[in-house]
C-alpha cells in the first residue's frame, strides 16, 4: 500500500466514499462513521503535540532570527486573508445581480445534523488547546533561544522525532480510510447533493476564486525563487486532496510540512512555518465566508457596502485562527461577527451555514495549500538576512 503514491490514495478514497455511499447499508455507514470518530479524536489529541514539537525546537534552531520569522510568516499570512475577502467581495458585489437573479431565500437546516453518527466514541481530550500550544512553543522556543541552553532543546529535538514517527507510521497511513469514510458518509446523508442543487452557481464561483487564489500566490512564490508556479502547485496537490478529505488545516499538516520541504523549503523554515500557518493562515475560508454571507444576504434583499464589509474581514482574520482544528469551525467562529456587524438573523444564520458545508473542504484545501505558497516566500525572505543557508533547490 505505500508503494501507492498518497495522492493516488487519496483521490480512490474519496471516488469510494462517493460511490459506496449511495448504495451501503445504515450499518456500513455506522461503521465507517466509528472510525472517523475514533480517527478524529486521535488527530485532535495529536495536533496540539505536533504544533508544540515542531514550533518550540523550530524557533529555537533559528536563533535570534525567530522574532522575524514569526513576524514576518503571521504578517504574509494575515495581509493574504484579508486581500482574500477583499477581492471576494469585489466579485460577489459585481457577479451576484446577474448570478443569482430570480432567486428567492429559504431555510436551510444544517447538513452535518443529517450525517450518521457513530454508535459509540472514545473520548481523547487534548492536553491543551491549539492557541495553548501555540503560546507555549513560542514561550519554549524563545526561552531556549534567551538561555542558550542545549539540555531543553535536546528534549525536544527528540519530542520532534517521536512526532515525526507518529505521522509516518500512524497518521499518514490511516488517512485514506479516514476520508473515505467521511465522503461516504456525506454521500449517503444526500445533504451535499441538496444544497448543491440550489447554491451551484455561488459554489462554482467560490471554487473558482478559490483557483485563482492560488495560482496568484505561487506566481509570486515562483517568481521570487524562478521556478514555474505550476510546478510548485503540482508538488502540493497531495495536501490539497488530503484537506478535501479531513476539512481541517492542521489535521493535514503532516502532509503539508512533507510536500512544502519536497519543494526545496529548508527543515527549519518549514517546521516552523506549516503548523503556525495552519492556524493563522485562512484565505480560502476568508474567501468562502465573505462569498456566502454576500450570497445570503443578497438573496435575502439586503444590500451592503465595502465600508460594512470590510472591517467584519479584518476582525474574521482574527477570530477564525482557532478554527482550523475544527472541521467547519470557520463559519462557527464567525457567526458572531455575522449577527453583530452584518446584522444576520436566525435564518439568514442557517442559510450561511448550510452554504458554507456544502463546500468547507475546498476552502480548507485552498488554506492548506496556501500555505506552501507562503512559507516559500517567507524561506525566501528569511535568506537575505541568512547568507550561509543553502539557496532553494529545485
Amino acid at each position: 500500500m505505500k508503494r501507492i503514491p498518497l495522492l493516488v490514495r487519496i483521490v480512490l478514497a474519496i471516488a469510494l466514499g462517493i460511490v459506496i455511499g449511495q448504495f451501503a447499508p445504515e450499518i456500513f455507514i455506522e461503521m465507517a462513521a466509528i472510525f472517523t470518530g475514533l480517527f478524529g479524536n486521535f488527530l485532535s489529541f495529536v495536533i496540539p503535540l505536533i504544533i508544540l514539537g515542531f514550533i518550540a525546537p523550530g524557533i529555537a534552531s533559528m536563533g535570534r532570527g525567530a522574532g522575524k520569522m514569526l513576524g514576518l510568516t503571521a504578517g504574509l499570512a494575515y495581509a493574504s486573508t484579508v486581500l482574500a475577502g477583499t477581492v471576494a467581495f469585489f466579485i460577489a458585489k459585481n457577479l451576484y445581480p446577474s448570478f443569482l437573479q430570480g432567486q428567492s431565500g429559504g431555510s436551510f437546516a444544517n447538513p452535518e445534523e443529517s450525517l450518521v453518527e457513530a454508535p459509540f466514541t472514545v473520548e481523547m481530550t487534548p492536553i491543551m488547546g491549539v492557541m495553548a500550544a501555540l503560546i507555549l512553543s513560542f514561550l519554549l522556543g524563545v526561552g531556549m533561544t534567551a538561555v542558550k541552553g542545549e539540555a531543553l532543546f535536546h528534549v525536544m529535538d527528540e519530542f520532534r522525532s517521536i512526532i515525526q514517527k507518529v505521522i509516518e507510521n500512524i497518521i499518514i497511513p490511516l488517512l485514506p480510510f479516514h476520508i473515505f469514510g467521511i465522503f461516504a458518509n456525506m454521500t449517503y446523508a444526500g445533504q451535499v447533493g441538496t444544497i448543491l442543487s440550489v447554491f451551484a452557481k455561488v459554489f462554482l464561483m467560490i471554487i473558482v476564486l478559490h483557483w485563482l487564489y492560488l495560482v496568484a500566490m505561487y506566481g509570486i512564490a515562483g517568481s521570487m525563487h524562478g521556478r514555474n508556479p505550476f510546478s510548485l502547485l503540482k508538488q502540493m496537490t497531495p495536501a490539497y486532496f488530503t484537506a478535501l478529505g479531513t476539512q481541517s488545516s492542521a489535521a493535514t499538516i503532516p502532509v503539508t510540512l512533507k510536500h512544502v520541504k519536497r519543494i526545496g523549503v529548508r527543515e527549519r523554515v518549514a517546521d516552523f512555518a506549516v503548523p503556525l500557518l495552519a492556524n493563522v493562515h485562512l484565505a480560502g475560508s476568508t474567501i468562502t465566508i465573505t462569498s456566502c454571507a454576500m450570497a445570503v444576504m443578497y438573496l435575502q434583499g439586503q444590500s451592503t457596502t465595502f465600508a460594512d464589509v470590510f472591517p467584519f474581514i479584518l476582525i474574521l482574520g482574527v477570530t477564525m485562527i482557532a478554527a482550523p482544528g475544527v472541521p467547519g469551525g470557520a463559519v462557527m467562529a464567525a457567526i458572531g461577527l455575522l449577527e453583530s456587524m452584518l446584522g444576520f438573523s436566525s435564518t439568514m444564520v442557517s442559510l450561511m451555514i448550510a452554504l458554507y458545508l456544502a463546500q468547507d473542504s475546498f476552502g480548507t484545501a485552498t488554506n492548506v495549500t496556501g500555505d506552501g505558497a507562503i512559507t516559500t516566500m517567507a524561506n525566501k525572505l528569511m535568506r537575505k538576512d541568512r547568507q550561509e543557508d543553502a539557496p532553494v533547490s529545485d
